[in-house]
């Protein structure tokens, strides 16, 4: 394909890892455990909470959502990679490189609302416990999952659009191990103007918005975990939202780092190495965080278990 009289790129050049033989087995064996911990874990807490009636609340719908979500945007990043630490093929297609873009930009920005969504379930139980069954309603949880879903989707259909419409006709390589719009847009060969400005908006309103709201949340929820006058009460209260704080914070301080640091001068290699973060280690270690710190999850998984286990 060509452009003028230059030629329009058809694939892209991702960037390795490490030169260094042993390093890239160390972090082939890495990765590979990473996403099949994120796989497994991901889809046993799917499982588990299915087939438990005693889970089926508003709290173990989001946790659902929030499951789905990490396996795809695991799947979306770490399968390319290893074939490049493996194989070392470093090439990925223009329409392979869009399709990681969309579900990359998807999930992300699903997940930060998600978040919010289940702060905000967590606020309702603790600030108004005695309202919850009337709130948190069946259709109220569907609606915000729905919600989620197709708002992050409608914001990654328009920013993978407006990269579609880019043209490609210089440099390929991209310097990151995976294809992210800020990496694409410093190649095209055309106007960024408008994809830069849909970039800010949409890091305020899904980053920024999403942020304080769940800032919010947790804000209302300390101050009333605060007024509880027995030592065991507020045990019990902080109990029901510690494993959602704990994600809400691995999350939001890699992602923060990722997308505002890294954008404001800090080390690229850093930057890197906190994608990892929240791309393979955040969906691996998510579902231990609700099984090991919940007791309810830990009962199901008893329940359904094996004796010999």
């Amino acid at each position: 394909m060509s452009v003028g009289n230059q030629t329009a790129v058809v694939e892209f050049i991702l960037q390795d890892f490490s030169e260094d033989p042993q390093v890239r087995a160390l972090l082939s064996v890495l990765f590979l455990l990473l996403y099949l911990m994120a796989l497994s874990g991901n889809v046993l807490i799917i499982t588990l909470i299915m087939l438990s009636p005693g889970l089926h609340t508003p709290m173990y719908f989001f946790l659902v959502n929030l499951a789905i979500l990490d396996i795809i945007c695991t799947t979306t990043v770490l399968p390319k990679l290893l074939e490049s630490l493996v194989v070392r093929v470093y090439t990925i297609s223009y329409q392979g490189c869009l399709t990681q873009v969309f579900f990359l930009i998807w999930s992300v920005a699903a997940e930060l609302l998600l978040l919010t969504a289940m702060a905000f379930d967590r606020y309702v139980a603790i600030c108004q416990p005695l309202r919850y069954g009337t709130i948190m309603i069946w259709p109220v949880c569907a609606m915000l999952a729905v919600a989620v879903w197709t708002f992050s989707a409608i914001n990654s259909s328009v920013h993978t659009g407006l990269i579609a419409k880019l043209t490609f006709c210089g440099p390929n390589h991209i310097p990151h191990f995976m294809c992210e719009a800020p990496s694409l847009l410093l190649l095209s060969c055309s106007s960024t103007k408008l994809n830069n400005v849909m970039i800010i908006i949409a890091d305020v309103c899904f980053g920024v918005v999403n942020f304080f709201l769940t800032l919010g949340s947790y804000g209302y929820i300390v101050a009333s975990i605060l007024r509880i006058r027995s030592a065991s009460g507020k045990r019990r209260a902080f109990n029901t939202c510690s494993s959602h704080l704990l994600v809400v914070t691995l999350y939001y301080s890699t992602v923060i780092y990722t997308y505002f640091l890294t954008g404001s001068g800090t080390s690229v290699e850093n930057g890197k190495v906190v994608t990892v973060l929240y791309t393979a280690v955040s969906p691996a270690v998510n579902p231990l965080i609700y099984t090991l710190r919940n007791k309810d999850v830990k009962t199901a998984l008893q329940k359904l278990a094996p004796a010999s286990w």
